[in-house]
């Protein structure tokens, strides 16, 4: 799984969870699953395309391996990374989100994240304070 720090300006775009029911209305950075035989960096800008309708360059990985469970009955485990990202093309819209919105890193430190993106908060706010 792959997730996207888009940084402009300082502060950082999220996007709020709609399902599942648990982290419904919670903060997150946006993204999704990696296909078999897609390299992360494909993914992630699929993904933002289908979530946010813009174009993305994936830049670096940022923070560290983040070890999730799988739900369901599949006992294979999933790794979510995080890559910086930069808008290329398009104003962000919420395609697949309740809301978008830009934080600042004020209000990341305060904001309402689901827990496995919390792990990268030192490292978001370091990237959001080089990017002012």
């Amino acid at each position: 799984m792959a997730a996207a720090a888009i940084i402009s300006a300082g502060s950082i775009l999220l996007a709020q969870r709609t399902y599942p029911e648990e982290l419904a209305g919670l903060w997150e950075l946006p993204g999704g699953k990696v296909h078999d035989g897609e390299l992360p960096a494909e993914a992630l800008r699929r993904e933002l395309e289908e979530e946010l309708g813009v174009t993305t360059a994936i830049g670096p990985r940022i923070g560290v391996d983040v070890h999730l469970a799988a739900t369901g009955a599949d006992s294979e485990r999933y790794v979510l990374r995080a890559y910086l990202v930069q808008l290329i093309a398009g104003e962000p819209r919420p395609l697949e989100h309740a809301d978008i919105r830009w934080f600042t890193v004020g209000e990341l430190r305060d904001a309402d994240l689901v827990p496995n993106d919390r792990v990268w908060i030192d490292d978001l706010v370091r990237s959001m304070r080089e990017h002012v």
